[in-house]
């Protein structure tokens, strides 16, 4: 396919276009490229379908927890989640209690990554109900090579990812308490800054950062260059909880808004994603989804999760001391491919240094069998090699729970590594969900 010979072409016009990701490393902004693999990945129709189904089943089971969890805690009265095992985790707010956003609904914006084992089978890595980012770099990979190459698209049945700002928008209109739609940034230095603006632009929703926003009377408004004010019912907040509000969580942001938490409280602005889903973001907690299925639901899981253990309890410590060097360690608070340790890959001083961390602080990680999940083929300086990629799924939650049909496939441009993030130096290719 003639795609194949424009990959240089795609990657200069993602360049063009500033398809960038900002990393920081020793106090020092960094903004780099994130390289883009033409070799599509192919999901047949009926295993996207058994995808849909997992995924939406999974992302319900979520916002219903988040939803008792903030509420009536049954699950926690019942002991299917152990109190101290709640309480204990760094994404629980307190300040959260007691209230239920617009639609009851937690998570708008669910990125819920996934890998492809060698025997066929998809597990669940890790659940992203915070600020779980990626869906634009397919967006614009997918309207580049359509450019570049009609034929590719005119020739293959595949479901079109282009409804994505629609899916998005829609999903503020369904929660917006009245007003205008914002998609709130950071600003410039922000790692993916380029996603806030491409989406802003694609939804109409205003890009604007916390300057631009004020409380007055119970409303949050936005006020543009002219002074002129415009009252805001939805924001897609693109910060963390403890940034939001320095009036609620930390007092030294300079990038909040004072009073937004107490808008939300009254219910005079819906916050996507709601502040506290860190919780259910917790990879400890992520063990016991399937839990929350059976519990919420009264369904048997349709996707697995990776065998996952929790040093936290004796019988978990006990194997995990015994089976460490085939065992994948993962910080229980970390994200983007930080806090995980191979244990086969440590050295000894690192085993034994990792080892007394692990007793000291056992709620601090899970670990996890490792998966020896499918290599996907690349090009690497003119030659087709292989390497490990995952996919992040994006689900989407308002009036009803949709699961949009493309995906963020990432992969390792290292050999001999299993991380594929974009902050730890992987490229990302589309995701070719097939229509029939």
């Amino acid at each position: 396919m003639d795609l194949y010979d424009r990959t240089d072409t795609i990657n200069e016009l993602l360049a063009r276009y500033g398809v960038k990701f900002g990393i920081y490393k020793n106090n020092v902004f960094k903004e780099q490229l994130f390289p883009f693999d033409v070799i599509p990945r192919i999901i047949k129709k009926d295993e996207f379908d058994v995808l849909e189904r997992g995924l939406k089943q999974r992302v319900d089971a979520l916002n219903l927890f988040l939803k008792d969890l903030y509420t009536d805690k049954k699950i926690v009265k019942d002991k299917v989640i152990p109190e101290d095992f709640i309480y204990s985790s760094s994404g629980y707010l307190a300040q959260c209690e007691g209230f239920v956003p617009p639609k009851g609904v937690f998570s708008h914006i669910s990125g819920i990554d996934l890998v492809k084992g060698k025997n066929g089978e998809w597990y669940i890595l890790e659940d992203n109900l915070r600020v779980p980012s990626g869906a634009s770099y397919p967006m614009i990979a997918r309207n580049l090579c359509r450019r570049c190459s009609p034929k590719a698209y005119q020739q293959n049945h595949l479901e079109d990812n282009r409804n994505y700002a629609d899916m998005l928008k829609e999903t503020m209109d369904a929660v917006n308490t009245g007003g205008i739609n914002v998609i709130l940034t950071p600003g410039r230095y922000n790692a993916a800054y380029f996603e806030h603006s491409y989406l802003a632009e694609k939804t109409g929703a205003h890009l604007v950062n916390g300057s631009e926003l004020m409380v007055e009377n119970d409303r949050l408004y936005f006020v543009d260059y002219s002074g002129k004010k415009e009252q805001v019912g939805a924001v897609y907040r693109r910060i963390s909880d403890e940034y939001l509000d320095p009036m609620n969580f930390n007092p030294e942001s300079v990038i909040g808004i004072p009073h937004i938490f107490d808008v939300y409280r009254k219910g005079n602005v819906a916050l996507l994603n709601t502040p506290g889903n860190g919780i259910a973001d917790d990879k400890g907690i992520y063990c016991f989804v399937p839990k929350m299925i059976k519990y919420y639901l009264d369904q048997e899981p349709i996707l697995q999760n990776a065998p996952t253990y929790l040093p936290f309890y004796e019988d978990d410590r006990k194997f995990v001391l015994d089976n460490f060097d085939r065992l994948v360690l993962k910080d229980v608070a970390e994200a983007g491919g930080y806090g995980v340790v191979f244990a086969e890959k440590m050295t000894k001083a690192e085993k034994e240094s990792f080892l007394k961390l692990l007793d000291k602080e056992p709620r601090r990680f899970i670990a996890q069998e490792v998966i020896d999940f499918e290599d996907l083929e690349i090009f690497d300086n003119g030659e087709v090699v292989a390497r490990k990629a995952d996919l992040r799924a994006f689900v989407l939650s308002g009036d009803t729970t949709r699961v949009w049909k493309s995906g963020l496939t990432r992969f390792s441009r290292n050999p001999d590594s299993f991380i594929v993030n974009s902050s730890q130096g992987g490229g990302f290719k589309d995701t070719w969900v097939l229509s029939q």
